[in-house]
């Protein structure tokens, strides 16, 4: 039985610029045998039919099918009956040979902060979400839009924010990122270097993204009621995680609260609230936003990254009026504005309800893991932030040790170490920072039996190997 022909459109568009002073047939087939060295036609891709690349070309179908039927015989094509006239594989000379990555090591348990279980993502609801927003897009939605980003999203955001965070927000001074790095870069931009306070310990990654964009890191302390506004000194600004400080979990205390607002008005200083995980609190109500007490000396940053996903990179600013210009110029010469399909889904799950439905599934799932946490550990342990958030600070005699029995037993955790300033300063607290959202179900009580095992410092060197080998 023979095969179909394929139709005559079948194969790749192509690109051919005939040299100059050769003739036709000649000057096709050198184009082709170079565009084949040079791999821009590579291995197994199919070549436009005989008759297409001659009307494209203006050239006779006689002319590139000779051209074609000697290439083939040079071995740098090759046509067989019903697959066409396709690029033939060829050695490599030129090329040095590849080297072999190094193998990364990925932990068998994993305990590191910084991540929800991304295994809760909404799938369904998101998916209906994106099919309500493609449906009543109108066209103009696909276009280059307002780098402040939709007036939907941003609209869906003002009304949830109100409520569920305590933020004054409304959409006009709302500005929708790629997340919380890029509002943080754009607000360095905005604020043209200067000196930006930032919390001691803290994400060390935050304070790099301060620096390119040319702002002096200066730290100032945290202690058990959070950041200390009197150690801000000359700062212009100030980055804070008041709900559940990052890495030591704790709350800031109302009159701090109260102080580092007071600084900002006195100062005509701005603090920059970083509300990476205010919803999930566990023991009461969520405490409100610290930018409800001024709004007109906060830029607000919070994300999608913690409650659905970091892959969605959507995240939004709600900024004092006097900056919102000067984002929304920075954002736009930064990647024009934030994709926008994507915020309209957000816009529709957060306007059916379906998104609090999900942020109140992940509170209680996140609230059992912290239980198990504490259970597995017993009461001899001191461990801080258990109160909200996705980590908690189990503190210990000494760290190094701590991670060493850790990854022998092949279980991944944070430290506290990595967060400060300046690195390797005795008589500070050590710890072990304990992410609870990234494991999988069946894989976290296993975790913390490890991390039992680990603190309490029962381990040898074969039970290590065996552990290794499970």
């Amino acid at each position: 039985m023979s095969r179909p022909r394929a139709p005559e459109g079948v194969g790749v568009d192509l690109h051919v610029q005939l040299h100059v002073g050769e003739g036709r047939r000649a000057g096709l087939e050198r184009a082709l045998r170079d565009a084949v060295r040079e791999g821009r036609l590579a291995p197994g891709v199919r070549l436009p039919a005989t008759r297409r690349l001659a009307g494209e070309l203006g050239v006779s179908r006689g002319t590139v099918k000779a051209a074609y039927d000697q290439l083939v015989a040079e071995g740098y094509l090759t046509a067989l009956q019903g697959s066409g006239t396709r690029v033939a594989p060829l050695p490599s000379v030129d090329a040095a040979p590849l080297q072999a990555a190094a193998p990364t090591r990925v932990p068998r348990l994993d305990l590191r902060p910084g991540s929800p279980d991304v295994g809760t993502f909404p799938a369904a609801a998101w998916l209906r979400a994106l099919r309500r927003a493609i449906a009543t897009a109108p066209s103009r939605s696909y276009d280059y839009g307002d780098p402040r980003g939709r007036i939907e999203l941003r609209t869906a955001l003002s009304g949830y924010l109100g409520r569920a965070r305590g933020v004054i927000a409304p959409p006009e001074r709302i500005v929708v990122t790629s997340g919380y790095v890029q509002g943080l870069s754009l607000l360095t931009r905005v604020l043209e270097g200067g000196s930006v306070a930032m919390e001691d310990p803290g994400l060390p990654f935050h304070r790099e993204v301060v620096r390119r964009g040319g702002g002096r890191v200066v730290p100032v302390r945290v202690d058990e009621r959070g950041v200390l506004p009197g150690d801000l000194g000359d700062a212009s600004a100030v980055v804070v995680t008041p709900a559940h400080q990052y890495p030591t979990g704790v709350t800031l205390h109302p009159e701090r609260r109260r102080a580092l607002t007071d600084w900002a008005r006195t100062r005509g200083g701005l603090i920059v609230e970083d509300d990476y995980d205010g919803e999930f609190r566990y023991d009461r109500q969520p405490v409100g936003a610290l930018q409800g007490m001024a709004p007109g000396h906060v830029a607000y940053l919070g994300t999608a990254s913690k409650t659905l996903g970091p892959a969605l990179r959507l995240g939004w600013m709600v900024l004092p009026p006097d900056l919102v210009d000067a984002v929304a110029d920075a954002k736009l010469h930064s990647d024009h504005h934030t994709e926008s399909i994507g915020q309209l889904a957000l816009a529709e799950l957060i306007g059916s309800h379906a998104y609090d439905r999900h942020v109140r599934a992940c509170r209680l799932r996140y609230r059992r893991r912290r239980d198990q946490l504490l259970d597995r550990l017993g009461p001899r342990r001191r461990v801080r932030g258990i109160a909200a958030g996705l980590h908690a600070l189990v503190e210990v005699d000494d760290e190094a040790e701590a991670l060493a029995r850790a990854a022998a037993r092949g279980l991944a955790v944070g430290h506290l170490g990595e967060h400060w300033h300046t690195p390797g300063v005795d008589g500070r607290t050590q710890g072990l920072v304990v992410g609870y959202g990234t494991p999988r179900e069946r894989m976290y009580l296993e975790a913390l039996d490890v991390l039992r095992k680990v603190l309490d410092g029962g381990w040898d060197s074969r039970s290590a190997v065996l552990e290794l080998g499970h």
